[in-house]
């Protein structure tokens, strides 16, 4: 004789009002655990700010870590920023390796890892560095500028120039751009490309002393 599989009963009513009554709480309860956490983050970010404010850069980190949670953009970023102001630069350079983990395509926390390294003088992780930020955003005159100055510095004009004059190019006005595009130009003993730059440093700046040397050299 076949033995037929007993098949299950319907839930009836009670049971099922019952528990969507226990998973409408459930769901209330985590989110006002939810809600009561985020308090809790914004609140250590405000008193961090304070501290900051004072130099108690100690302080403001423990605001923080009292509420940190590893993958948070937020927290790594801003704890990346007090660790460098308070000269903990490896710490700093991990929390905003984190951030940049989280973010790959970020730029800002890119830039703050640059801040620990050019105190410790890693200029060629710098490079590597601004070279991934242009990789995402190839006209941000800021990084232009810095790669531009990095090179004037090494003495390798021909390598800043590029960047040098994306810089002018974006910004045709801007007192920084022109003057060090204008030492550039004189260093690659392109003296009447200098001059010109140089000149129109003077519109902005009339009397500035760096130009005018650079005149008088051209002379």
């Amino acid at each position: 004789m076949e033995i037929l599989a007993k098949q299950p009963r319907p839930k009836t009513n009670w049971i099922l009002k019952t528990e969507i009554l226990v998973l409408a709480f459930l769901i209330a309860l985590l989110t006002a655990f939810n809600a009561q956490a985020q308090d809790k983050v914004t609140e250590a970010f405000r008193e961090s700010y304070s501290l900051e404010k004072s130099q108690n850069f100690n302080a403001a980190i423990d605001k923080l870590m009292a509420v940190y949670q590893a993958d948070s953009y937020e927290l790594n970023l801003r704890l990346g920023w007090l660790h460098y102001q308070a000269s903990k630069l490896d710490q700093a350079t991990g929390y905003y390796n984190k951030a940049v983990a989280l973010k790959p395509y970020a730029i800002e926390p890119k830039l703050g890892l640059v801040l620990p390294l050019s105190v410790q003088g890693k200029w060629d992780e710098i490079l590597d560095i601004y070279r991934q930020i242009l990789q995402t955003d190839p006209q941000n005159s800021l990084v232009n500028y810095r790669v531009g100055l990095i090179y004037y510095n090494r003495s390798d004009f021909a390598k800043a120039d590029p960047f040098l004059e994306k810089v002018v190019n974006l910004y045709p006005f801007d007192y920084d751009g022109l003057l060090l595009l204008a030492w550039n130009k004189l260093s690659l003993q392109k003296s009447r490309e200098a001059k010109v730059m140089f000149q129109k440093v003077l519109l902005n700046n009339p009397g500035d002393e760096s130009a005018l040397e650079g005149l008088k050299l051209i002379k």
